[in-house]
């Protein structure tokens, strides 16, 4: 428990310290002029009020992540919980702060455009192909689940029975019905739906974490086990290092480059830069709480990290039972009831605006202008069609591995970028430096490491790999903020 609270406080205490140091940072502006003030359109950039600008964030970046990753990534053992929190405080929260600040300053660009402003052509054009399908595998991911968990409760055939022929006309239907929610919200201006509804689903999400909370402080039936070491507790460790599996295994709790690329969507709602540490620091500061707190709960409802790898065993790793199994076990079926809704709400609230966001990326680059209803279903057509396909195509397993680690490729080009907004500005660079080389090592080493992808056995081998690529990429980066200076002056 004294390891649980500690990392509470510590994430608290956080946004008020380091938050406040990178508001001085970036040297925040309370006079500058936001691009909902100046480019109102009455579709993308719509002024909304900062407490909603902060629950919709929360929502967007939330998804399943803090809550199933968190679960799986217990498997671990505590060392999960220095994860997060130093994750949360020192890269995801920075992460997405500077990230949305950047883009706030330009006119709410979206992150392959800020990418190539600060990182170069090349960069501008490689980002716009990685987040745009980055986009479609999490608006995919996050329209299967939903589906697969409604039925799921209702005693039906899983998702898989589409993919490999079991059909389920239930399932189909469900998955109809989630598509035309997010055709809708994809579509609409931002205050229609997502404005009016997401600011509920966030207090709902907040809810359920302060519900379960209550449970593992007041409970006497559970004990969360203390850090007294780095050991790796996951039941296959040797093929599961902590290094860097944990890291991917546990991304939306601690550092996410999914969050990049929602931050423009708020950058063109926020009336001024205020607001930019509540919405973007503090917003994943929320998230690391809300993942804290599953991950304690995931250890303690089984008895400890062994408990809990047995689980995760006989259920074949879903996390969606594992889910459901705690919310009864500890808050009764009612409440449980209302935890699964929760859970269905933040997966679908996280694939909407994917999808949305994949819109906003195509419409940058091809310079096709968001006003008109019809160019919005131009571009929109083509990308949920291939998020279909991949549902098709894919086991979801496969999907979401592979989402995975692009999805921490792409934190750790954001964390360059960030190093590279930094240093034109004359602020200390070494608070996305460090960071971004942490990144860099992950996901170079998951490369080698993961059996998903080389596997290599001799793990020495791999991480040395992984190291000499991250060596490479960090001399590339130190190269081109030296020409970026020299042209400067």
């Amino acid at each position: 428990m004294i390891t649980f609270l500690v990392c509470l406080a510590a994430l608290v205490a956080a946004y008020f310290l380091y938050g406040g140091y990178l508001e001085r940072l970036v040297r925040i502006d309370p006079a500058a002029e936001t691009p909902c003030r100046r480019l109102y359109d009455g579709v993308d950039y719509v002024p909304l009020p900062r407490w909603r600008v902060f629950l919709i964030q929360l929502l967007n970046i939330a998804g399943l992540g803090p809550i199933f990753g968190a679960v799986l990534g217990a498997a671990y053992g505590p060392v999960a919980f220095l994860w997060i929190t130093l994750g949360g405080i020192f890269m995801g929260a920075m992460h997405d702060f500077i990230a949305g600040v950047v883009s706030l300053r330009h006119d709410g660009a979206s992150l392959p455009e800020t990418a190539g402003i600060y990182l170069g052509e090349g960069v501008r054009r490689a980002m716009r192909l990685f987040a745009a399908g980055l986009m479609v595998l999490v608006g995919a991911v996050f329209l299967s689940q939903p589906a697969e968990l409604v039925v799921a409760r209702l005693d039906v055939p899983a998702l898989e029975g589409i993919a490999f022929g079991e059909f389920s006309w239930l399932l189909l239907l469900v998955l109809g019905i989630i598509l035309l929610y997010y055709i809708a919200a994809t579509l609409l201006p931002v205050d229609r739906i997502i404005g009016r509804i997401y600011p509920l689903f966030g207090c709902a999400l907040l809810l359920m974490a302060l519900g379960m909370l209550g449970v593992l402080l007041f409970d006497g039936d559970y004990t969360i086990p203390e850090l007294t070491s780095l050991r790796n507790g996951i039941a296959d460790a040797s093929r599961f290092p902590v290094v860097p599996m944990l890291f991917t295994t546990i991304a939306c709790g601690a550092i996410s480059g999914f969050h990049a690329t929602q931050s423009p969507l708020m950058a063109r709602c926020m009336g001024d830069e205020r607001a930019c540490r509540p919405v973007f620091y503090g917003a994943m500061i929320a998230e690391s709480i809300v993942a804290l707190i599953w991950a304690a709960a995931a250890m303690s409802f089984w008895g400890g990290v062994e408990g809990l790898n047995e689980a995760i065993a006989s259920c074949g790793g879903q996390a969606a039972v594992m889910v459901d199994t705690i919310a009864r076990g500890t808050l009764g079926p009612v409440a449980a009831a209302f935890v699964m809704v929760g859970v269905v709400a933040c997966a679908v609230t996280s694939g909407d605006t994917a999808f949305r966001s994949a819109r906003l990326i195509v419409a940058d680059f091809l310079g096709i202008e968001q006003r008109s209803l019809r160019r919005r279903i131009y571009v929109c057509v083509p990308l949920f069609a291939l998020g279909l396909a991949v549902i098709f195509a894919l086991p979801f397993q496969t999907i979401w591995s592979y989402f995975a680690w692009m999805n921490q490729t792409l934190a750790a080009v954001t964390l360059w970028m960030i190093v590279a907004y930094l240093r034109r500005r004359r602020s200390n660079p070494w608070v996305g430096a460090v960071p971004a080389a942490i990144m860099t090592y992950v996901c170079a080493s998951y490369v080698f490491v993961s059996p998903l992808m080389c596997g290599m056995e001799h793990r020495a081998a791999a991480y040395a790999a992984g190291g000499a690529a991250t060596l490479a990429v960090c001399a590339i980066m130190y190269a081109k903020s030296k020409r970026d200076a020299k042209n400067r002056t």
